[in-house]
C-alpha cells in the first residue's frame, strides 16, 4: 500500500503532535484501531440503520484513520519493526472480515438469512486477499495518483465510502457489492500469481 495517500496527509499533523507530546507507540495505535474496528462491526450487527448506523459509521471512520496513523507514527518515530508490521496487517484483515460479517448480521431481519452468507463471503474474500497479498506476495497494491499527482489514493482509502453508503441506507447494497468484488479480486490476484510463477524446466 502507498504510504502517502490523501488520508495519510490528513492525519500526519495529528500524528506528529502525538509523537511530540505523548509516549504512545505504533502498537498502541494499532490496538486501538483493532478495538474500534471490532466495535464498529458489533454496532453494525445490531442493524446498520438510524442512530446505530451513524455511531457505527463514525467509529469505523475513526478506525480507518487509526489504520493510517500507526504506520505514520512508526515512520515518524523510527519505531518500524517486522512484528509491528504484521500486527498491523493482521488487525486490518480481522477488521475487514468483521465489518462485513457485522453488516450481514445487521441486515438479516430486512434482507433475509442470505445477507449473513453474503457477509461471510465478503469476509472470506478479504481473508483470501490478505493471504495472497501479504503472506504469499502474489501481487502488490500501489497508490493511484489523481489530479495530476496532487492526490494519491489506494484500495484501503476506498473503505471510507462504506460508512457513507450505510448512512445513505445502502447497507444491503454495500454487502452485495463486497460479496461480489472481494472474491473476484481474490480470484484475479490468484490468477496473476499463477501466471507470474516461473516455469520449472525439466532436465
Amino acid at each position: 500500500m502507498s504510504q502517502n495517500t490523501l488520508i495519510h496527509s490528513l492525519i500526519r499533523p495529528a500524528v506528529r503532535s502525538v509523537a511530540a507530546h505523548t509516549g504512545i507507540t505504533p502498537n498502541h495505535v494499532t490496538t486501538l484501531r483493532l478495538v474500534t474496528g471490532l466495535a464498529a462491526a458489533l454496532i453494525f450487527a445490531q442493524g446498520p440503520y438510524g442512530w446505530v448506523a451513524i455511531i457505527g459509521g463514525f467509529i469505523f471512520v475513526l478506525s480507518l484513520l487509526l489504520d493510517r496513523a500507526d504506520g505514520e507514527l512508526a515512520r515518524h518515530t523510527n519505531q518500524m519493526s517486522v512484528a509491528g508490521h504484521w500486527y498491523d496487517l493482521v488487525s486490518d484483515c480481522i477488521v475487514g472480515i468483521s465489518i462485513f460479517i457485522g453488516i450481514g448480521i445487521g441486515v438479516v431481519h430486512t434482507a433475509g438469512l442470505n445477507a449473513l452468507w453474503l457477509g461471510v463471503l465478503a469476509g472470506l474474500g478479504i481473508g483470501v486477499l490478505f493471504l495472497e497479498l501479504s503472506v504469499l506476495n502474489l501481487a502488490s497494491v500501489r497508490g493511484y495518483e489523481l489530479f495530476g499527482g496532487r492526490i494519491t489514493v489506494d484500495s484501503d482509502d476506498a473503505m471510507i465510502v462504506v460508512p457513507v453508503l450505510i448512512w445513505c441506507g445502502l447497507a444491503a447494497q454495500v454487502l452485495i457489492a463486497a460479496a461480489v468484488i472481494t472474491p473476484l479480486a481474490a480470484l484475479g490476484v490468484g490468477a496473476i500469481g499463477l501466471l507470474r510463477r516461473p516455469v520449472r524446466r525439466s532436465r
